[in-house]
């Protein structure tokens, strides 16, 4: 039966108050985060001795998450299984942790991001609404898709990606277009509530007008190569250290205590704060500066590997952005491209490989990098993600087709507003 009119107005109204108010929320949550995330960025940069204390600080959160985070230890991928299973509420209690668990985790020093504090923030607000207002399980699942995009397009500035990835990191194979309207509303006004309370985001060169030629694609598929291996080391990496590093040592105090000493004594090895927290400044030099250490990708991806997988809090987004960019601006320096723009395609290649999200990064790359890193940026992520095979940094991701087109799984039916 065909909606009428009437009945489709009704549905938009609807989600425009809901994914209004998921978007507001997940919008504060993210500029409350911003801001103290850029207050623990300042005191560990400004008293580096602190980096010294993360064992402890990772026994003192190992602690606390083993004691009240067993329920949500899972993260992204508890949001991932709640959307598809309509799994028991989200504890609300998540948003806190995390937000807490990674602004402390950048106090001492690890190599975490954002996106997945925000995700999760945004998810476990969204579910708390979403049980409060007594939603159908259609709805829950399209304001759950909401909620992640509101808290991704919020942390980065990124609206447009932020309501793609909301849908596309859910399955591989398949975007969640059911959700498309929630998601999107949820996106810009997220974004716009977290620049309303004053936080901005972080402002990268523009990427250079370069046409598309035979050889400079020749030159773009080497580059996607390169990405593809440097995403597959990143996520096996990061597997074999989480899964072995689980059976060896057990109790999550402890592991986190070890992973902190591991990378103080890299931090000490390697002589440079560059590889701690975030690394915009040096994501920024990798845009201008053709004297970057070659090395500066592969140092990065093993910080980041390691705070990761022993528990740390945080997201991979930012620290795979310093990765791509740090290998872009190596890669064009090789094949003769502009290092703005290798570095521009590179930041958003390896996370799009890494996540399985190759349309939502090609539109971040254009929101961040401006509109002529198209169409260069779309070849290399989609060429990247397709070699990557079917790796992820999110395991919980369901796999609906392989990524030559071959059915895995029935697809659940399209799932509507109020049905």
């Amino acid at each position: 039966m065909v909606p009428r009119p009437r009945d489709r107005l009704s549905a938009l109204g609807q989600w425009v108050v809901l994914g209004s108010l998921v978007g507001a929320l997940c919008g504060a949550a993210s500029a409350l985060f911003l801001w103290l995330l850029e207050r623990a960025t300042d005191l560990r940069t400004g008293h580096e001795v602190i980096v010294y204390t993360l064992p402890i600080a990772g026994l003192a959160i190992g602690a606390l998450y083993e004691r009240f985070g067993q329920s949500i230890k899972a993260g992204n991928n508890l949001v991932i299984d709640t959307i598809h299973d309509d799994g028991p509420e989200i504890p609300l209690r998540m948003a806190p942790m995390v937000l807490v668990g990674t602004v402390l985790t950048h106090v001492f020093g690890g190599s975490a991001g954002r996106e997945g504090t925000a995700v999760q923030m945004g998810a476990s607000i969204t579910d708390w609404v979403s049980h409060r207002l007594r939603v159908t399980k259609p709805v829950r699942q399209q304001l759950l898709a909401a909620g992640v995009a509101g808290g991704f397009g919020s942390v980065f500035g990124t609206p447009v990606a932020g309501a793609v990835f909301g849908l596309e990191f859910i399955v591989r194979g398949r975007i969640e277009y059911h959700a498309l309207v929630p998601a999107l509303i949820a996106s810009v006004v997220g974004d716009m509530t977290t620049r309303a309370l004053g936080v901005g985001h972080t402002h990268y060169p523009a990427a250079p007008h370069v046409a598309l030629t035979p050889l400079l694609l020749l030159k773009w598929l080497v580059f996607a190569a390169a990405v593809a291996l440097v995403t597959m080391a990143f996520i096996e990496l990061t597997h074999f250290l989480k899964k072995h590093g689980e059976r060896l040592v057990p109790r999550l105090p402890l592991r986190m205590f070890l992973g902190g000493s591991i990378l103080v004594g890299l931090w000490q090895i390697v002589g440079t704060s560059d590889y701690l927290g975030l690394g915009v400044p040096t994501i920024v030099r990798a845009f201008e500066d053709p004297s970057l250490p070659v090395y500066a990708f592969a140092l990065k991806l093993l910080f980041t590997a390691i705070t990761l997988s022993a528990g740390f809090l945080g997201g991979e987004v930012t620290p795979l952005f310093f990765v791509g960019a740090a290998l872009g601006s190596v890669l064009a320096r090789l094949l003769g491209l502009p290092i703005a723009l290798g570095a521009g395609v590179g930041l958003a290649a390896v996370f799009a490989a890494s996540s399985n999200t190759p349309l939502a990064l090609s539109i971040m790359a254009i929101e961040l990098l401006g509109a002529p890193v198209l169409p260069h940026v779309m070849v290399v992520c989609v060429v990247a993600y397709l070699l990557t095979g079917q790796r992820s940094i999110y395991p919980a991701q369901r796999l609906v087709s392989d990524k030559g087109g071959e059915p895995r799984a029935k697809p659940a039916a399209p799932r509507d507003l109020g049905s």
